[in-house]
Parts: structure tokens; C-alpha cells; sequence
């Protein structure tokens, strides 16, 4: 199921849109539907790197820890 959804957008954001969309031969809504999945993905793992940053039980190592563990 979906839904609609209407935003405005600035002209010279719109213009990029659509130079997109004829590039890449997809409607506008494909577009956005694409970019929003993106950005919603991206705050999930900023969030979850945030917890981890202020969880003050979450082992912290070195770089160097890190290459030892590696192999590198």
C-alpha cells in the first residue's frame, strides 16, 4: 500500500529533481521515494551510533587494537 504525500520544495531544488529524473529516465516520485529511504537509513545508523557513543558500558578501542585484532 502507499501513500501520497505533498511537500514543496524550493525552485532551484526542484529544478535539480527534475534534471535528475529525465537523466535517469524515473519519475520524480521514484526519485524522492529513493533519496527519503536513503536518509531515513542513514538517521537509523547515526542514532544507533549515538547511543553506542553515549553508552558508557561499550568498550571503546584504539586503532591500533583494532589493526592487532585484524591482522593488519
Amino acid at each position: 500500500m502507499s501513500k501520497a504525500v505533498s511537500i514543496r520544495l524550493p525552485d532551484q531544488l526542484a529544478k535539480q529533481l527534475d534534471g535528475v529524473a529525465k537523466e535517469t529516465e524515473r519519475p520524480r516520485s521514484y526519485i524522492i521515494q529513493k533519496a527519503l529511504e536513503i536518509y531515513l537509513e542513514d538517521y537509523a545508523d547515526l542514532l544507533i551510533g549515538l547511543d553506542r557513543l553515549h553508552d558508557k558500558t561499550d568498550v571503546v578501542i584504539s586503532s591500533q587494537e583494532l589493526k592487532k585484532t585484524l591482522g593488519l
